[in-house]
């Protein structure tokens, strides 16, 4: 199962028609990405760019809109990578109204380039690939695991 995220519509997301500002979405995306690192790789972002002068600037980002949410709704952000390149990495999001039942309200991706704050060079170091590939077999491993008890349910 992909990291999920845990957030709270603020009054300053939403617009005039009383619904989340649709660039807002973006801004959950990147909070999710940020609560993912310290999360699942036990790397704080914050020190990834000070300390080690990586940025994940996004080259390409796709928002697909389903539901409405409104001020003071609950909602999870869901992390995936969906793809790892030799120097990029396509993050995906799913956003999740919490309510009686969870109602997906929007879905989305980015490509981000790992590259090196100080010469803006391309690269992503082995130590955090290896670190992004252990979360990507994490996420296989225990959704092929929900998928084997959905079926021996049936």
């Amino acid at each position: 199962m992909a990291f999920r995220a845990y957030m709270k519509v603020c009054f300053g997301d939403i617009d005039n028609a009383g619904i989340v500002y649709y660039p807002r979405f973006v801004h959950y995306f990147h909070l999710a990405l940020e609560e993912f690192f310290s999360a699942e790789l036990g790397l704080d972002y914050a020190t990834l760019v000070r300390n080690h002068c990586l940025g994940f600037p996004t080259v390409r980002l796709e928002t697909d809109f389903k539901k409405r949410l409104r001020y003071g709704d609950c909602l999870a952000v869901e992390v995936r990578i969906t793809n790892l390149g030799d120097t990029s990495v396509t993050w995906g999001y799913k956003v999740v109204r919490m309510h009686e039942a969870e109602e997906v309200v929007a879905e989305g991706c980015n490509i981000t380039v790992c590259v090196n704050l100080k010469t803006f060079q391309k690269m992503l170091p082995d130590w955090l690939r290896t670190l992004l590939e252990q979360y990507q077999r994490k996420c296989l491993l225990l959704e092929q695991v929900a998928h084997n008890i959905c079926c021996e349910e049936e």
